[in-house]
């Protein structure tokens, strides 16, 4: 960063282990003196001029719009290198590289040769593969029709039904009962069941872990849109060997006809004798993109990592137009720069965190969470259970239409009681002492219809049993458009909700104990 802001420690500064520091590292000519273990003294370091400065950089033109693998995407990563390297905050990984290189494919259309009863199918026209699976061929003399392809405490579409390694036909919706009432609900109020987002990954992720070899969903209410989105070389990105084990497709109404004619009405699980053949082949483009991950040792139990997390990218140019990204995620990507900068003067005045902070800018969210993926699944520098905590910031720099009337001093919590009944307490006693924030959990409820707890890189952390807390000022007019640029951005609340991670970093990392895991992970 461009700063190295000067905390001098008074005299008679005296320390838990009985000794006397004076230290003063400064660039510039900002004065604090922190009281006796006065966290305040570190966390005003974060100002709402340092951030702008910083986002009207990260967030210009001139980067692009961060693309996951592109230009502009190299640009954001060596600036937020060259800042840890101007702070003097130590590369994460050995060589003072900062990189860890995330090997991803961009797929281009498959080929596809799909044929039912006999009958060639067209992709685009006929169907569409909303997966990434793997090369290979499937031959099947019958396909298992699972009705709505739920399953619930209320209502299984799968009861006495194998499936494993079936062709297995799903439609979209959910079973009413006689008086029009919702089975799962007992009311005329619909369930998750029934919301697109949760119900398509929900259905899918069923059907995998009852081991079917091939979905095809009929789902007519979007199978425009999605033709639109995943029917051509769109240049979607996935890990690179990380292939789905299951064909997933929509298909139009046409085809889901010739299975069973009667299936806008039918709910019956039932075997439909009809060969079905697929040789798929995927069209991919090897690229490397990047996490770029710093680290301020511990210095009492530096073996210990609270991770706080943003991710790097964005949306790139799409028909001619920068899609800046400033409050997703340039937001929580300078929140990260002045974080580690207040810790970093901590640790030169002797007021160091016990435990490791890890700095970790992740690559690839846009396009699925690659890059917190890769770290946590394929490539954990740090052990994951030596990881105490993850906070992760995801747009903090605006407001949401909820909360226009107010003052804006408001931000979304999503996931902090999910895992750790002690970790919602120190969150809320941390806002209680330092920020007096209005915490929304709105988003935190169990049977969200947006799953934004899924939808941020803290998952794959939590999906480890890991705590974690995801930061969010909710969607916007400008969110996923061109619009989202930094002249936008409200720099008193993104300094506010900066301050509050770094406080609750802060209790984190300097407490005698880790926090206690006494829940499941979701």
């Amino acid at each position: 960063m461009k700063k190295a802001l000067l905390i001098i420690c008074c005299a008679g500064f005296v320390f838990s282990c009985g000794t006397q520091k004076s230290d003063t590292t400064s660039q510039s000519n900002n004065t604090v003196t922190p009281k006796s273990l006065d966290v305040t003294a570190y966390a005003e370091t974060i100002t709402s001029e340092e951030l702008k400065i910083d986002l009207y950089i990260y967030a210009s033109d001139d980067f692009e719009g961060r693309g996951t693998g592109d230009p502009g995407q190299k640009k954001a990563v060596n600036y937020l290198k060259e800042q840890y390297i101007n702070m003097k905050i130590p590369s994460a990984l050995p060589g003072d590289t900062y990189f860890q290189n995330v090997p991803l494919e961009k797929l281009g259309a498959p080929n596809v040769a799909f044929s039912v009863n006999n009958k060639e199918y067209k992709t685009v026209d006929d169907f569409v593969s909303i997966s990434s699976p793997k090369d290979g061929k499937l031959n099947a003399d019958e396909i298992i029709f699972a009705g709505f392809g739920i399953e619930d405490d209320k209502y299984s579409s799968y009861t006495d039904l194998d499936v494993k390694g079936k062709v297995v036909l799903i439609k979209s919706g959910e079973p009413k009962d006689a008086d029009g009432n919702y089975l799962i609900t007992g009311t005329t109020e619909a369930s998750k069941w029934s919301n697109f987002r949760q119900a398509f990954a929900s259905k899918r992720d069923i059907a995998k872990e009852k081991g079917a070899a091939a979905v095809l969903v009929y789902y007519p209410e979007i199978y425009s849109m999605a033709a639109a989105r995943f029917g051509g070389a769109s240049g979607a990105i996935s890990l690179k060997g990380n292939a789905d084990d299951m064909y997933y497709f929509l298909i139009n109404t046409d085809l889901a006809k010739n299975i069973l004619p009667s299936i806008e009405t039918e709910i019956t699980n039932q075997t439909i004798e009809m060969p079905v053949s697929l040789d798929y082949k995927n069209v991919s483009e090897e690229i490397i993109s990047e996490n770029v991950i710093a680290i301020i040792k511990g210095s009492e139990k530096p073996e210990e990592y609270i991770i706080i997390s943003a991710h790097l990218d964005h949306e790139g140019i799409k028909n001619g137009e920068i899609y800046n990204g400033a409050d997703d995620d340039g937001s929580g990507s300078v929140a990260l720069l002045e974080i580690a900068e207040a810790f970093n003067t901590a640790a030169k005045n002797g007021q160091g965190p016990k435990r490791s902070i890890v700095l970790l800018h992740v690559t690839g969210e846009e396009k699925g969470l690659l890059g917190s993926r890769y770290y946590t699944d394929i490539d954990p520098i740090f052990p994951l259970a030596n990881t105490v905590a993850n906070l992760n910031i995801d747009m903090i720099g605006r407001v949401d239409p909820k909360h226009e009337e107010g003052d804006g001093n408001y931000v979304y919590l999503i996931g902090s009681d999910k895992l750790s009944t002690e970790l919602h307490a120190i969150s809320e006693e941390v806002n209680n002492k330092y920020t007096q924030m209005e915490f929304d959990y709105t988003y935190n409820e169990d049977d969200d219809p947006n799953r934004f707890y899924y939808r941020s890189d803290h998952y794959n952390f939590a999906k480890n049993n890991i705590p974690v807390i995801f930061y969010f000022n909710g969607t916007h007019a400008d969110y996923h458009k061109p619009t989202d640029t930094p002249d936008k951005i409200r720099y008193d609340l993104l300094q506010n909700r900066t301050r509050l991670v770094f406080y609750t970093a802060w209790e984190l990392a300097n407490r005698e104990n880790r926090i206690v895991v006494d829940k499941a992970a979701k």
